[in-house]
């Protein structure tokens, strides 16, 4: 379709005959079931604050107005100003609108929800996506997505005698419950949040830029407050994730996040227990660097305090080694616009009263008083995961000389200018979405700094696509979601049950996802703005996003193929303008094979056939002592990883086997032998892989597996895969029959076992549980000894919901190493994954 600009309004006006009113009644919305999931519901005083408070901090049940959301997906709206551009009608676009009509009894319902978080927040701090669920689940009848199949956990002893019998009862139940949490446009909706440094940038970059009234509304602000506060651990800190120990980037950010939202520390019993802890481990200036650069931007901050980043890194050549072109894009494109508001020392206007009152309450000393130069490389222990290397330290100390003379000098200006080329390039070529939340945030204020109010409008409506409710509260996701990662995945797994036939219309309507989302073209002047190519590629989350990944591409591949396959048999049917032509396969193929990294730089397996993420790693790993984000670690280039070489080769593979003739199958064979070392070359000595974008061993291993049995590997001939084998089996929980990994794994490097509260009973997480199940069952293991898939998927069995749900539990994504980050759909996908493989396994039989 072509560029489309939407015009539909938000629903703040209600005069009647308006014309825009007019336009908008007249209007028909894209699907006719995106009416209005009905979600999360607010408590506010009459002057639009929060309630009144207990001394523990939390609300008394004080409402004077109710509050309700509705969940609202392939649509533009909240475009006050008609500034919304899309390729595909915003098709897998997810935005929360305010209902202020919602009956009492939704309201009681969703209070209770709340209510519930809240109570057991201390014991589960994963929302379980309540709010939304609940709106689908109403919807079922009126969808004809009914639940008809009560799952065995409900009514039949689960054993491992019994457990081949009861699979398919509780596959059919599972698919069942899930395909009523689809969206008609064909994507699942789901939670993609976990991060706490994330929303407060948004709120502090509203203060600064004074759009708090347009972005910052009374029932927003009561959401906000609701998430950071229900994320306050016990101890008065912040995690850097939910899960996390508290850090002082967590703490900080959130401090300052709740003051802007109009918290005050006098009556507050949870900001005086932040500031405690934030003040007995030595105050703001120990937050890590972008926690400072937050700081600055607030005026409550000196930026001799910060590391330089310097914007003439940008006119560099491209030659240079360490040029920022060569870093990983989402490296690239944060600390992209970071240069230019630092080359500019943009900040708040001065004399602002929370500035101000910031300064007295975040530090240790008087603010006069504190020494910016030590402050410079200061880092919380309990933040601190890449201590700065002392050639880094040296180079920062030489250029805070150089600074001065910069700041004022034309070279400044020059590169001011050619950073802001980059920071437009990418908002206009991802249509205002950008890469990600935290470079959204900072180009949307290099727009405001430069006097770019249309930019800066432009901006605004993308924001809501960031913003998720959930009965935590509103919180900003780690992207603007993952919808065609989870689509993918969600195919292959009802694929998988062998019941592909009862679930047509599901099936047909995430092919319609999957057609609606592939990147059509590349983005213009590639060289020029150090992008890769991607045309017929597929992103992680929208078409309108447009930063295509090799793994999604993969996945999405694979969909397509699978859904091609369940086409032929006669058990679907595929609407026809959403077949997806050869053609347009073939340059998906086109795109996966450029991602592999085909030369060697600087380390052995960066260059050996594997697959990075968004592009080549165009450096080497050196590079990687120039991190300056004391909290990440791997941040700096684009490294191979098993998930997404595994991927790349199961795609190819695919493809090459249902399209043997087509002239692009030479390119595969060579690419599947090259990317099978890299497999072989980066496996640990225990068997296991690293998982880098999931916890973590038991997701590597998976993955590690399917790409080493693509290539043509089996457990007989391949000593890798009996290493691996025996990896998982040694990790399988004796009393529960299943596996729980803790992200500490991704932290430490080194598998840690999940736990209970009491820290002592081992905890099987039933996406652990499945990925193991899976990469087990693709060995063979059910010829060579079927008891411990017995066991595991008597494990899954037992833990399916009455519903056919499975529960949320532990939080499960990664990015990083260091910060984790929620998959909210993970829960349904992968148990009817395994499970369907396990019961088409012949294992009844055996």
């Amino acid at each position: 379709l072509p560029e489309q600009r939407a015009t539909t309004q938000p629903e703040k006006t209600k005069r009647k005959g308006t014309r825009r009113n007019r336009r908008r009644r007249r209007r028909p919305p894209p699907f006719a079931a995106s009416f209005f999931l009905l979600s999360s519901v607010g408590i506010v005083s009459k002057e639009g604050g929060v309630g009144n408070q207990e001394d523990d901090g939390t609300r008394k049940d004080e409402t004077t107005s109710k509050l309700m959301w509705k969940l609202v997906c392939s649509r533009g709206n909240l475009d006050a100003e008609g500034k919304l551009r899309t390729l595909n009608a915003h098709v897998g676009r997810q935005t929360w609108e305010f209902d202020a009509n919602a009956s009492e009894e939704d309201v009681q319902k969703q209070d209770v929800r709340r209510k519930e978080f809240r109570e057991n927040r201390s014991a589960h701090k994963h929302s379980k996506d309540a709010l939304m669920r609940d709106a689908f689940d109403a919807q079922r009848k009126e969808r004809k997505r009914e639940r008809k199949t009560t799952p065995p956990s409900a009514d039949v002893t689960i054993d491992e005698k019994s457990v081949t019998k009861e699979t398919k009862r509780a596959l059919r139940a599972g698919v069942e419950y899930y395909q009523g949490q689809q969206h008609p446009d064909g994507h699942w909706p789901s939670d993609y949040g976990g991060p706490m440094f994330l929303m407060p940038g948004l709120i502090i970059a509203m203060k600064i830029m004074k759009k708090e009234k347009e972005m910052l509304p009374a029932h927003v602000k009561v959401e906000m407050k609701r998430y950071l506060e229900n994320h306050v651990n016990e101890d008065g800190g912040v995690g850097l994730h939910i899960e996390g120990h508290s850090t002082m980037f967590g703490s900080v950010l959130t401090y300052v996040a709740l003051r802007c939202l109009g918290e005050e520390l006098e009556s507050s019993e949870t900001l005086r227990k932040m500031q405690q802890w934030i003040k007995t481990r030595g105050g703001a200036t120990k937050t890590p660097s972008w926690g400072k650069f937050w700081l600055a931007m607030l005026g409550c901050y000196e930026w001799k305090g910060l590391n330089p980043i310097p914007p003439e890194c940008w006119l560099l050549p491209y030659w240079f080694p360490a040029h920022p072109g060569r870093y990983w894009c989402h490296c690239r494109m944060v600390y992209l616009p970071m240069s230019y508001l630092y080359g500019k020392r943009a900040q708040i206007e001065p004399r602002n009263p929370i500035s101000e009152a910031l300064k007295t309450e975040l530090y240790c000393q008087e603010y006069d008083t504190i020494n910016w130069n030590k402050a410079r490389n200061e880092c919380a222990k309990e933040d601190l995961y890449y201590p700065h290397p002392l050639l880094q330290d040296l180079l920062w100390g030489a250029l805070s000389k150089v600074e001065p003379i910069l700041l004022r000098s034309p070279l400044r200006k020059w590169a001011n200018k050619e950073a802001l080329k980059h920071v437009v390039y990418e908002d206009e070529n991802t249509r205002y979405v950008d890469i990600g939340p935290v470079n959204k945030v900072f180009n949307c204020l290099c727009r405001y700094f430069s006097g770019d109010t249309e930019g800066v409008e432009k901006h605004m409506p993308r924001f809501w696509d960031y913003l998720w409710v959930a009965e935590d509260g509103m919180k900003m996701q780690g992207y603007n979601g993952s919808q065609l990662w989870d689509c993918a995945f969600a195919v292959q797994a009802i694929e998988a049950t062998g019941l592909s036939k009862s679930f047509n219309e599901c099936l047909g309507d995430a092919a319609k996802y999957i057609d609606d989302s592939q990147v059509r073209d590349d983005a213009p002047e590639l060289k020029k703005y150090y992008r890769h190519i991607s045309k017929g590629a597929w992103p992680f989350s929208t078409r309108d996003h447009g930063w295509p990944i090799s793994d999604c591409s993969s996945e999405g591949l694979k969909a397509a193929l699978s859904l091609m396959d369940m086409e032929d048999q006669g058990l679907i049917k595929i609407a026809p303008e959403n077949k997806i032509a050869v053609d347009r396969l073939a340059d998906c193929v086109n795109v996966i094979l450029s991602y592999q990294n085909t030369q060697k730089i600087g380390f052995k397996p960066q260059g050996s056939g594997g697959w990075a993420t968004y592009e080549n790693t165009r450096a080497g790993k050196w590079v990687e002592t120039l991190n300056p984000a004391e909290t990440f670690g791997d941040i700096m280039i684009d490294y191979p990883y098993v998930e997404c070489s595994s991927a790349s080769i199961q795609a190819i593979s695919k493809f090459a086997k249902r399209f043997p003739d087509h002239p692009i199958v030479p390119r595969i064979e060579n690419a599947r032998k090259s990317g099978r070392d890299f497999l072989k070359s980066i496996q640990k000595d225990d068997g296991s892989w690293y998982g880098s974008w999931a916890i973590c061993f038991t997701y590597g291993t998976w993955f590690g597996v399917l790409g080493l049995i693509a290539t043509g590997s089996t457990y007989d001939t391949c000593p890798h895969l009996r290493k691996a084998v025996k990896f998982l089996l040694s990790k399988q929980q004796e009393t529960s029959g299943g596996w729980g990994e803790s992200y500490l794994s991704c932290e430490k490097k080194v598998y840690h076992q999940l736990y209970e509260k009491d820290g002592k009973t081992e905890f099987a997480h039933c996406v652990n549980t499945s990925w193991a199940m899976l990469a087990l069952l693709a060995t063979g293991q059910e010829k060579r000894d079927p008891a411990p898939l017995c066991k595991a998927a008597a494990c899954l069995l037992k833990k399916q919901l009455p519903n056919g749900d499975w529960p949320q539990e532990n939080i499960m994504g990664v990015f990083n190493n260091n910060c984790m980050i929620t998959y909210a759909n993970y829960k349904n996908i992968f148990p009817l994954w395994a499970l369907g493989k396990f019961a088409n396994s012949g294992i009844e039989q055996r």
